[in-house]
Parts: C-alpha cells; structure tokens; sequence
C-alpha cells in the first residue's frame, strides 16, 4: 500500500491487477522467517495432500433432486418449478414421469428411469411460439473469459509495480481469481 499512495486513480479493479501482481511477483519469492524459505518454495516441496476434483459435470449432477410429475395428456408436458417442460412422444404411454433437475437451474433438466436411475433423454421449456412450427430453440453455453488482468490506463504506477506487472504478464498465467463480474458474463 506504501507504493500506491501517490496514486490518486485508484480503482478496485486496479487495486487487483497490482496487488496479483506484486503477491506473485514479490511476496510468494521472499524469504519468510517463519518458513525459513520462500511461500512458493515451501508449498512445492510439501507432500501434496490435495483430493482430486471431479469433472464439473459430475459435479452438478451430484446436487440434483429427483421428483415425480403427473404428464398432461393434452400437450404432453410437465409442471416442474412453475415452468412447463416437454416431454418426448415416445413417453407420452407414461402418466407419471420422474424427473432430475437442481432447483437454482432449470437449464439442464432429464427425464430419469425411476427404476434405475438412468438419463433417459433432456427435458426442454415449452415454448409456444417455436413450437408453432415444429422447431426447439437451441441453448448455447456461456463462454467463460480467461484473460489474465490488465492494468488500466491512469495515473502511473510506481516502477516496481510496473515491473511487477510486466513480469506477471509475461508468465502467461491465467489469473488467479475472477471477480464476481467476469464470472457472471
């Protein structure tokens, strides 16, 4: 913070491209006291005693729930989260179908065997107006960005911190956080 305080354009964004930068630039290089070496050296020395992640996909099919629905027999729909959900013709024989979805999204709902368990097929919104002639409409995926920080043009920084930035930048790491703005687009 000593290095900033000449700097009068202060914004939060920049606050942490510099203090990445400088974290790993500077603070993770140094020796500490307490560790006797360096925060980066200690931690790749240490015996890992990380558990491996599952796939994301795993992930979100692991905090689902499974519900029951009656199957309207005039449309072939059901009523799941007060939206109504297609159901495949091939199930329409079905008066009750068992479904899988997570309560905060409704983006990736399936229609289940309630024997087994099994994903049968996905389940999509009715949408009235694309199905006035027979087409669904089709749901992309979000792209996530993944491009490190940049500084922002402004005041200068201090030459330390710009160095420290031009070197973080020249690592070519991908950032180590994204705020909670760049994580919604």
């Amino acid at each position: 913070m000593a290095m900033l305080e000449g700097v009068t354009d202060l914004t939060l964004a920049r606050l942490n491209d510099v203090t990445q930068a400088w974290v790993e630039q500077e603070y993770h290089q140094r020796r500490h006291a307490e560790l006797a070496t360096a925060p980066r050296h200690r931690y790749l020395e240490a015996r890992s005693v990380g558990r491996t992640c599952p796939a994301s996909n795993a992930l979100r099919q692991a905090f689902r729930c499974t519900v029951t629905r009656k199957q309207r027999r005039s449309d072939g729909t059901c009523a799941l989260a007060g939206k109504r959900f297609e159901i495949p013709s091939r199930y329409r024989h079905l008066a009750q179908v068992s479904v899988r979805y997570a309560r905060w999204d409704l983006s990736a709902v399936d229609l289940i065997d309630p024997r087994t368990g099994q994903v049968l097929c996905p389940l999509y919104p009715l949408d009235k107006t694309a199905n006035a002639d027979g087409r669904r409409r089709v749901v992309e995926p979000a792209a996530a960005d993944t491009t490190p920080p940049v500084a922002t043009a402004g005041e200068p920084l201090p030459p330390l911190l710009q160095q420290y930035l031009r070197e973080y930048a020249a690592t070519g790491c991908p950032p180590a956080y994204l705020p909670t703005e760049e994580r919604d687009r």
